[in-house]
C-alpha cells in the first residue's frame, strides 16, 4: 500500500515518525507505532530507524513493516 502524505495539512516543515505512522493509519495509535519503531520494523530512506521522534521532512521514504510505503510530500 502506498500512501502520500502532504506536510501543508500541518503547515510545519517536518513531521516526527511515530505521528505520522498515527496520522496516516499506518499505527493505530501512538503505542503501537512506538513499539514498531523500537522493534526495527520501520525504515527511513531505506535505512532501519529506531527513534519515534525522528524528523521526517518533504521527500523522504517511510517503509513500514516491508509492505506500507508512506511518501511525504
Amino acid at each position: 500500500m502506498a500512501i502520500k502524505f502532504s506536510l501543508e495539512m500541518l503547515e510545519a516543515d517536518y513531521i516526527e515518525l511515530g505521528k505520522l505512522l498515527k496520522a496516516t493509519g499506518a499505527c493505530s495509535s501512538g503505542g503501537m507505532a512506538k513499539v514498531a519503531i523500537s522493534e526495527g520494523k520501520v525504515l527511513v530512506d531505506g535505512v532501519v530507524e529506531l527513534r519515534k521522534g525522528r524528523k521526517i521532512r518533504r521527500g523522504q521514504k517511510v517503509v513500514f513493516k516491508g509492505s506500507t510505503t508512506i511518501e511525504v510530500v
